[in-house]
């Protein structure tokens, strides 16, 4: 029987071949898949019983989100993002199953096949995933040795294909985080060329230190040419709940119906009952977990640099993950391999986010997950094990 093409070429998800691999190597510790450890707040399950003897719970809802849900985040974005949406504004908001619906979203609504995006390398997988899934054509730009955007780089990548130019920041898989500056000139260079800016801020409020996040969609003007992509799934321990959020500009909005309509008909109301619950603990919910993440992740940083020129570690000064560059004739699918069954520690393979050449492995190190003292084990198993398969 006949086999799209365009599913065909699109790759694996990687996240299920190391999850086996841990599955059977008992006692791995894990710095596989991006999650909080954390559960969500109280204040998310207070009323989900009430939910269950009303009449209404069980019919559909509105496409594009609950009214109370859909007030309380666009409080939330004028507040913490600087980002206005609603009919006195170009710009308008989107509730969905999650951040890489509101990404899908994005694609379908301003591409057709044969299209071109420009993504930064790393990038993150399901993004490349669901570009190829679309038809259309991931244009692939590298960043400098810190994982930072040239802006050179992105210019050369345009053509008459292409519809915009996706950033991550705080970024997965690096850790890194776009300044400012960085993110105003990329957002004037998709105006002036007359392309959509795509901005992933699902880690928002994970960044250490004087760094700062930064909304591009709130610069003046931005809301004609700007997409902005959010997730309750890291900051609230939220992500089996699946409730992202999305602003685009208004032409967009009829698109945004239509597919969400297609393919999920409306958001799950008893997520976005909860998800209410979860603004009202706010953010500082999560901030309060981020002295913890810090010490963990200079713990990583300390232990790893120490193999010196064995590996590399990039500045990470947001999200929960670092991008480590490992001096090695291995690929980083064999030596992931080989971290998890001889020294009981995982991690991901930076070729699943188009890291990979002849003279280094990368591999992503997700601490999220992972409560202090287990995860400070799992940075001893991590430089031991580099060290032993590297020293060889």
């Amino acid at each position: 029987m006949f086999e799209a093409i365009r599913i065909a070429n699109v790759q694996d998800p990687v996240i299920p071949i190391v999850g086996q691999w841990v599955r059977e190597t008992q006692g791995t510790i894990s710095f596989g898949q991006g999650v909080a450890y954390y559960p969500p707040p109280p204040q998310a399950f207070e009323n989900l019983s009430a939910l269950l003897n009303e009449p209404s719970t069980h019919k559909y809802h509105a496409v594009d989100g609950l009214p109370a849900l859909i007030e309380a985040l666009t409080a939330k974005l004028q507040l913490e993002n600087g980002i206005e949406t609603g009919s006195d504004s170009p710009s308008r908001l989107c509730v969905t199953a999650g951040g890489n619906m509101a990404f899908v979203n994005a694609v379908l609504a301003i591409t057709d096949p044969g299209d071109e995006i420009v993504i930064l390398k790393p990038y993150y997988f399901n993004h490349e995933m669901a570009v190829r899934i679309a038809g259309c054509t991931p244009v692939a730009v590298a960043t400098d040795e810190n994982y930072q955007p040239i802006i050179s780089g992105i210019d050369n990548a345009f053509n008459e294909n292409t519809r915009a130019v996706l950033t991550v920041s705080p970024n997965n898989p690096s850790g890194a985080v776009y300044s400012e500056k960085t993110l105003r000139a990329i957002n004037r260079l998709c105006r002036d060329r007359g392309v959509y800016h795509i901005h992933d801020e699902a880690y928002e409020y994970f960044t250490y230190g004087d760094v700062t996040h930064f909304s591009p969609g709130s610069i003046d003007g931005a809301g004609e040419h700007t997409i902005s992509l959010f997730s309750l799934s890291k900051a609230y321990g939220f992500a089996g709940w699946r409730i992202g959020y999305m602003t685009f500009p208004e032409r967009l909005q009829l698109s945004i119906k239509k597919i969400q309509d297609t393919i999920l008909i409306c958001p799950m109301l008893t997520s976005q009952h909860a998800a209410i619950g979860c603004l009202k603990a706010g953010a500082a919910y999560c901030r309060s977990r981020l002295p913890g993440y810090d010490v963990v992740r200079q713990v990583l940083q300390d232990e790893l640099s120490a193999l010196n020129d064995q590996c590399k570690v990039p500045s990470a000064q947001g999200a929960f993950y670092l991008l480590l560059r490992v001096k090695t004739r291995l690929d980083s699918m064999r030596l992931t391999e080989r971290l998890v069954k001889e020294h009981r520690v995982a991690v991901m393979p930076g070729e699943a986010f188009g890291m990979k050449d002849d003279e280094y492995a990368y591999l992503r190190v997700s601490y999220g997950a992972l409560e202090k003292e287990q995860a400070l084990e799992g940075a001893r198993r991590l430089r031991e094990g580099l060290q032993t398969i590297v020293g060889e």
